[in-house]
Parts: C-alpha cells; sequence; structure tokens
C-alpha cells in the first residue's frame, strides 16, 4: 500500500502487514525467479566485503547469499514486520542487523558500508535520484552496489508497442508508473543516474528471459534457470529485469579498510531528521538537534515514525 510522504519526501510503498512473502514468493510459481536472483548475485559480489547494506530486504529472502562475502549485514525495509519475520528466521548476533526506516531518509552515518544491494526495490521508488543520493552518501569510496530494476525497453513491451496493444513508449528514457508506485526504468535511464551519482557501471546482466506462465508450468525451474544463465551472456538488454554492478568512485572519502564491524551498532545511526547525532537511553535513540527520539523494538532499530509521534 502507499503511505502519505512527509512534505519534503516522495510517497513510499508500504508493505507493513502484508502476505508478500507467501501470496507472491512461497508455492506461488516463482522458484525459476528466485534460483536466477541468487545465482547472479552469487556472479556480482566481489570475493571478500566488511557490511553490507540491504535496501528492501523484506522478510530475508536473499540475506544468506550476502553472507558469502560480507562480514556483517544491516536489513533495511520500510516494513517493521518484514523485519520481524527477517530477524525471527535469521536470529539475531553480531552478523545482523535489523532496521525499518526509510529509503530516502537513511539513518546511518556518511561510508558506513563498503557493500550496498538494492533487489526488487527501486521499482517502487518514485525519486531515483533521491534514492540513489543516498546511496552513495552511506557508501565508503570503492564499494560495490548491486541494482536491480525493472526494465522498460523489454522484448514484450516493445512487441505491444509496435502491434499498438500499449500507448507508452518503451524507447523513451523517462521513468514510466504503469501501476501507482511501480515504474519501469530504461536501461540507460538508470546508467546516467548512477553516473550522476559517482559510480562507475561495471556490468549489466540481463535476467528472466523466461519470465511466462506457461513456460514455468511446463519445465522444471532448474532448466529454465539454467537456460537464462546462457542468455544473460549474451549482454541484451531486452529482458524485464536487469542487475547492474557499480561501484562508488574514489573520492577523498573513507574506504573500507575504516568499517570495524565488532563495533557497537549505534555506532553506525544518525537522526533521519536532522542527520544528528544519537545517544542511546535505554531501549530509545535520543537524537539532541532534533529533540527526536526512536525506538528499539526487540532487536529491531525502529526508524519509521518517531516516539514522539506516536
Amino acid at each position: 500500500m502507499m503511505r502519505e510522504p512527509r512534505p519534503d519526501r516522495p510517497s513510499i510503498c508500504d508493505y507493513e502487514g502484508s502476505n508478500y512473502r507467501t501470496e507472491f514468493w512461497e508455492n506461488q510459481g516463482r522458484d525459476y525467479e528466485d534460483r536466477v536472483e541468487r545465482a547472479v548475485l552469487r556472479r556480482l559480489m566481489p570475493e571478500r566485503g566488511r557490511r553490507l547494506l540491504e535496501i528492501g530486504a523484506g522478510f530475508g529472502r536473499l540475506t544468506a547469499e550476502y553472507l558469502k562475502s560480507y562480514d556483517q549485514i544491516v536489513l533495511l525495509d520500510y516494513s517493521f514486520s518484514r523485519a520481524e519475520y527477517a530477524r525471527d528466521q535469521l536470529g539475531a548476533g553480531s552478523k545482523f542487523i535489523y532496521v525499518a526506516a526509510d529509503a530516502y531518509a537513511l539513518p546511518f552515518k556518511p561510508a558506513q558500508f563498503d557493500g550496498v544491494s538494492m533487489i526488487r526495490t527501486i521499482h517502487h521508488m518514485a525519486n531515483v535520484q533521491l534514492a540513489l543520493q543516498q546511496v552513495a552518501r552511506v557508501m565508503t569510496d570503492g564499494g560495490v552496489f548491486m541494482l536491480e530494476h525493472a526494465n522498460k525497453q523489454n522484448f514484450k513491451a516493445m512487441t505491444r508497442y509496435a502491434l499498438k496493444r500499449q500507448s507508452w513508449s518503451p524507447y523513451t528514457r523517462e521513468p514510466y508508473e504503469f501501476v501507482e508506485l511501480n515504474f519501469v526504468f530504461h536501461p540507460q535511464y538508470m546508467v546516467d543516474a548512477l553516473e550522476q551519482h559517482g559510480f562507475a557501471i561495471e556490468r549489466r546482466v540481463p535476467i528472466s528471459w523466461f519470465r511466462l506462465g506457461a513456460l514455468k508450468r511446463v519445465i522444471p525451474a532448474g532448466t529454465l534457470a539454467a537456460l537464462d544463465t546462457v542468455l544473460q551472456y549474451s549482454g541484451l538488454l531486452l529482458t524485464p529485469s536487469i542487475f547492474v554492478r557499480s561501484s562508488k568512485l574514489p573520492a577523498g572519502g573513507p574506504t573500507a579498510q575504516s568499517i570495524d564491524v565488532s563495533a557497537d551498532p549505534i555506532n553506525l545511526f544518525v537522526c533521519p531528521e536532522s542527520g544528528g547525532p544519537l545517544t542511546r537511553e535505554g531501549d530509545v535513540l535520543y537524537s539532541p538537534k532534533s529533540g527526536l527520539r526512536w525506538a528499539i523494538r526487540d532487536g529491531i532499530f525502529d526508524f519509521k515514525v518517531p516516539l514522539n509521534e506516536t
């Protein structure tokens, strides 16, 4: 559902209380997509990293993949209930930090992550520029950003447009909102946006070549995933989904060597409203600069709504 924005921020797609996990993923015929996405992430991840921020982590579907490269994962989602489910499945401990927060106002100090992933998330964002600005702010120089975006210029859309079965053009650069807070992006638009915010494109991978119900019903998911992997090497950006690996260009800032995953997690955070430091008072984080208080609920750092407003 859509959450009404604060005056200075875009609307947000809020999955709070939804059955997204069971209604979209589990036993819903998407094993093929899940396999393909996991395989691509394994190829795009660096061999080693220190701390990764998973934006739009949801219920933690892909989180285990990142542990193969990163020492610590910060799972961030706007839905507190999805963060709760991820915590219940993955457990507490120093390897995982759970955060409910707005991706347009990340509650982190600068240069806290040498890796960021955003999978099946940016298609819900009306302001891509602001989202990428936040990602760049919290990353170290040389950090790796793994982004998945819905592709406006996919084969199905081009065919429908040629046959005059859809009104919008898949060739224009601007994003297209086909349902409220559901966007598709031209591949070059996303490249331009990333480069504008200081990222160097390293690799693009077209995935989900066989996202057709008729095929998925008769061909095993493993077979489709294997065929998909072969076609990914074609480099043809004609699929409904594209993965992009980029790195943050050096700008004289901290690098991954500055990250200490053994430090108190509190040291990661700032007030998302003021950008000021936070002090801990039991299960509350207090911002002297803004006067706002933020809750720590059952091990989840809750930056959705300050306690002052509840």
